[in-house]
């Protein structure tokens, strides 16, 4: 008779287990008299190395160790949305406590109100629309067949109230319940990837004109601290216009985390009028909760976002930040007696960062409809070094960077995006996009300001050394034009509601008012109008117009031009 799994050894989250019955890597287990939640990451010789997703505090040799029979996974159904999770998806509901030790990912299940949409009768495939569940939050909750399953309807539940563990139909011998579990290391299965592309509007004018994000697509926020990474991702969080924001607070602070909660539940959604809490699902993991929770927090997240992305929303995964994710796994790499790689990262560190972006896409999910999960990710390079590892293989994977720059933020600049240290690898296809959908001048616009930028970025370093009255007068009127871009553009100001997010319709407008005012003072120039005549002319009209218009408003931007034109024209 084999004795049962036993504690031999406790370390911090590194827990080993000597078990004589059959477990896979990956497994859970419960460990000790509380049951704490670990998972299996190496055999050897009879022995387990279990890393534990909470506090290991009293566990000690000897205690039971109970095998699960399945992977960690996360519990997904109906009350998602506008919830509070921790890194394992359980739920924080009361502010100041610790979670009660053990229950693995279960949640509150409740009960609620199903509609169905098919009948007995009907034949399915996986991903069809079984039904709907009333109340869940501002997008519409999908009951699913479940991957793998298909057939004949062979029951559905009539409209009314369940419990999230009921089952509510049976297609071809197989019971759909409202709340399914899937494994968060495991992506969900779809048909196939779109090659259609589209862009995700953030709202922020320097993100959506210079370094566009397509939907399925993946952006990396390197940013040193006191950059305002965390307040540009608030901002996304806010405007964007995605139809399910995920987002995961990975080791951040916990009063940053507070406040993202509270600006969630109070701020107004555009799109319903209702709160944008309610098309949203946290993740919290803060820098005082387990550490290996924060490691599995941000597959625990884009599971969340696969979920709703298979109900043919667009959603987007913002996880601040994957450096204290990486330090987890340095930590963990540690305590494990691996060889230490770069910087004491484990040598794996590329490989789950590729893991972890790769589950980005805009696919066409197994029901037929088309969803996408895009994913941006904070980097908070100690000191702000570029150049260390989590900065340089991220870059590797994503598809646009926009880094943070200290000295722009220190100006007082924001959202403080270098456009001489950022790139968008789908500009080419967006620009595309953006002429199919009748913005022709899209492309040519951005490639013209960000020429703009860099000359003017070149002409101001050369100004350090010989001084701005040894250009010539063309030079300066170049130096005025990237002011000029840079203050009635590129800032934005998160505490004004006319500019705390802006429709690509008003972008397109300042841009084209400000290209426009730049053209002006280059010709008066031309005209014999000194330079520093026209540097002294009050430009504050058309550096007001993003402050004074709406977020929709095209139109005030055309007359701050037209007035501030009229007026260097005057000069002559």
């Amino acid at each position: 008779m084999t004795d049962s799994p036993r504690v031999v050894r406790v370390s911090g989250p590194l827990v080993e287990v000597r078990c004589d019955v059959a477990v896979a890597v990956g497994d859970l287990l419960g460990l000790g008299p509380q049951r704490i939640p670990g998972e299996v990451v190496a055999i050897s010789d009879g022995r387990l190395t279990v890393q534990a997703y909470e506090y290991t505090g009293g566990l000690k040799p000897g205690d039971s160790a109970r095998p699960q029979g399945f992977p960690l996974s996360a519990s997904l159904g109906p009350g998602l949305l506008g919830g509070v999770f921790d890194g394992l998806l359980r739920p924080l509901t009361e502010a100041g406590t610790w979670l009660r030790a053990g229950g693995y990912a279960q949640r509150a299940m409740g009960s609620w109100q199903f509609k169905p949409t098919t009948k007995a009768g009907d034949t399915v495939t996986a991903g069809a629309v079984l039904g709907v569940v009333i109340g869940t939050g501002s997008v519409e909750h999908r009951v699913l067949v479940p991957p793998g399953a298909g057939g004949a309807v062979e029951s559905v539940a009539a409209a009314g109230s369940y419990p999230a563990d009921a089952d509510i139909a049976t297609v071809g011998g197989v019971p759909v319940s409202l709340t399914t579990s899937w494994p968060v290391r495991k992506a969900r299965p779809y048909r196939n990837r779109c090659d259609d592309t589209a862009p995700l509007n953030t709202g922020q004018r320097v993100v959506d004109l210079l370094f566009p994000v397509a939907l399925g697509s993946t952006a990396g926020v390197p940013g040193g601290f006191g950059t305002g990474k965390t307040v540009l991702l608030q901002q996304l969080a806010k405007w964007c216009d995605a139809d399910v924001i995920v987002y995961v607070g990975c080791g951040e602070r916990g009063n940053e985390m507070a406040e993202i909660v509270a600006d969630m539940l109070e701020l107004v959604d555009p799109r319903t009028g209702g709160r944008l809490a309610d098309r949203s699902v946290i993740i919290a993991n803060t820098s005082n909760m387990p550490m290996m929770a924060r490691e599995a927090s941000i597959y625990t997240g884009v599971t969340v976002a696969e979920y709703y992305r298979d109900m043919g929303y667009d959603v987007v995964v913002i996880a601040d930040s994957t450096s204290r994710w990486a330090e987890a796994l340095r930590e963990f790499a540690s305590r494990m007696g691996e060889l230490p790689a770069e910087e004491g990262y484990p040598a794996t560190l590329a490989t789950e960062l590729a893991a972890f972006y790769e589950r980005a896409g805009f696919v066409d999910t197994l029901g037929g409809r088309p969803g996408s999960v895009t994913v941006v990710g904070a980097v908070s390079p100690s000191g702000g070094d570029m150049s260390e590892p989590v900065t340089v293989h991220t870059e590797r994977f994503v598809r646009c960077r926009w880094t943070l720059d200290r000295d722009l933020a220190y100006s007082r600049h924001y959202p403080a995006v270098s456009w001489s240290a950022s790139f968008s690898r789908d500009a080419d296809t967006l620009g595309a996009a953006h002429a199919v959908a009748g913005d022709v001048d899209w492309a040519a616009r951005r490639g013209r300001v960000l020429a703009l930028l860099n000359e003017s970025d070149r002409l101001a370093a050369l100004t350090e050394l010989v001084g701005v009255t040894a250009l010539a007068d063309s030079e300066r009127i170049e130096l005025l034009g990237g002011r000029l871009l840079r203050e009635a553009v590129l800032q934005q100001n998160a505490l004004v509601a006319n500019d705390a997010h802006c429709s690509p319709e008003k972008t397109a407008a300042l841009v084209d008012a400000a290209l426009a005012v730049i053209d002006a003072c280059h010709n008066v120039v031309a005209a014999g109008v000194p330079a520093e005549l026209v540097e002294e002319t009050d430009f504050g009209p058309l550096i007001r117009a993003r402050d004074d218009a709406g977020p929709s408003d095209t139109a005030l931007a055309a007359e701050r031009r037209d007035e501030m034109v009229t007026r260097l024209q005057q000069l002559r």
